[in-house]
């Protein structure tokens, strides 16, 4: 995938973005709270960011996840995909489970974050994160 592979849906640009969903061994997984300034701002979401053009899924995620959380993937893979229609942007999210890191994650761009047992306790949480929490949820049954 490339940042341009499909330019809009129903006349609206696509933004694609890679998405980590770091799961530590004992299920726990790590959210994010949206900057200030960010559409959404002050909901938490799993982190991750847009494609650049010409960039996959996987170099974006390990390039985003490094940037906002000074982490350094060592293995990941495609889960899911999902498209959500924002007011602000229609994107496609590339959902890839984080399994192996290294580095400790902290917030380099000041935001805020917490490991979270299902069912999350933070709030509120960005729309197209349910879904993923309902995932998580389904593989645990």
């Amino acid at each position: 995938m490339s940042g341009d592979a499909q330019k809009n849906v129903a006349g609206r640009p696509v933004t694609e973005v890679a998405v980590g969903v770091l799961i530590q061994p004992d299920g726990r997984y790590l959210l994010a709270q949206r900057p200030a300034g960010k559409p959404y701002e002050g909901y938490w979401e799993f982190p991750g960011g847009k494609l650049e053009a010409g960039e996959s899924v996987e170099a974006a995620l390990a390039r985003e996840l490094h940037e906002e959380l000074g982490i350094d993937v060592k293995a990941s893979h495609l889960w899911h995909t999902l498209e959500h229609d924002y007011p602000h942007a229609y994107v496609r999210l590339f959902f890839c489970k984080v399994t192996q890191w290294s580095g400790e994650p902290h917030g380099r761009e000041g935001q805020a974050f917490v490991w979270q047992a299902l069912p999350a306790d933070v709030s509120p949480l960005l729309p197209a994160t349910i879904p993923v929490l309902e995932w998580l949820a389904a593989e645990k049954n």
